[in-house]
């Protein structure tokens, strides 16, 4: 809940192609970070609804991805690919008059941001990336994908219950209550769940960007990039996050302690982690707001 003090968050929509649109809001002033889910999640689940960021100098712009939350749909069940989720992040920066930003994204919301980036240097201020997964391209792993195929049965056969009957959390003990209920929470809040089925077949399939894990280093812009260990979240390798620490040229890495609660679950600890970050890296003048 947000106190008194809190500025108060604006609401948007941003039109796509053959119908539909985005939802999202924007809050506070100052530099502009604009956040991105992962799938299965909405806007609330970047920064897991922590208000830091807009209470020290930052306008955040949070959205909910096509077919998540209360956007629309995509126009087809095969348009959840990252080039369809790359082409709207375009599109909302133009609409909302966004020229150069920060982008803090998780798992296929970091895929979303990092493919942007590396098509649009020129846009990007920074970028954070929680819990990354993607190697660029699609995955090859025919269990993951038939794993991704019965959530995304049970999900289209029994809504929110159908997907927990189809899901075989591969966490460790301590953390799969906690796993389970931001899961529930999550899939709760979406509008249309034939859409996130959807997007469940479509996105570990799709290609994020080409070149693979060599590309990320032609970024120009800084990145944090924020692992988590595999007995919490095997999903989201720490391997991978390491990776990207190693390739990226202008790159800082964190990552939860041993024994701890990821930090990408940590909302206020993970915010105050963002902004000391982009304190170091981003001109506090930088993002101005659009005319």
């Amino acid at each position: 809940m947000t106190s008194s003090e809190d500025p108060e968050p604006t609401g948007f929509e941003v039109p796509l192609p053959g119908g539909g649109r985005l939802a999202g809001q924007i809050v506070g002033g100052g530099p502009t970070i604009v956040l991105l889910h992962g799938v299965t999640a909405t806007r609330r689940y970047v920064v897991q609804g922590s208000h830091h960021l807009e209470r020290h100098g930052h306008r955040v712009v949070a959205y909910d991805a096509r077919g998540h939350g209360e956007s629309s749909p995509a126009p087809s069940p095969e348009a959840y690919e990252y080039r369809d989720l790359v082409g709207d992040l375009k599109r909302l920066l133009d609409d909302l008059e966004l020229e150069r930003v920060a982008f803090a994204g998780s798992s296929m919301g970091a895929a979303t941001a990092l493919a942007f980036a590396l098509e649009h240097p020129d846009r990007v201020d920074a970028l954070v990336q929680i819990t990354p997964s993607s190697r660029g391209a699609p995955s090859a792993d025919a269990d993951e994908l038939a794993a991704w195929d019965r959530l995304a049965r049970g999900l289209r056969e029994g809504g929110v219950e159908g997907f927990f009957d189809a899901w075989e959390p591969r966490v460790d003990e301590r953390w799969r209550e906690s796993v389970m209920t931001a899961t529930r929470q999550r899939l709760e809040a979406h509008r249309d769940l034939d859409a996130v089925a959807d997007a469940i077949e479509v996105v570990p399939r799709s290609p994020a960007w080409d070149g693979g894990l060599d590309a990320l280093g032609t970024l120009t812009a800084p990145a944090l990039v924020v692992g988590s260990r595999d007995e919490s979240d095997p999903g989201h390798p720490l391997e991978v996050a390491e990776a990207y620490a190693e390739v990226i040229p202008q790159v800082e890495l964190a990552v939860e302690d041993e024994g701890e609660a990821p930090l990408a679950w940590q909302g206020a600890r993970l915010s105050q982690t963002i902004a000391e970050f982009l304190r170091r890296w981003v001109p506090q003048d930088a993002s101005p707001a659009p005319s």
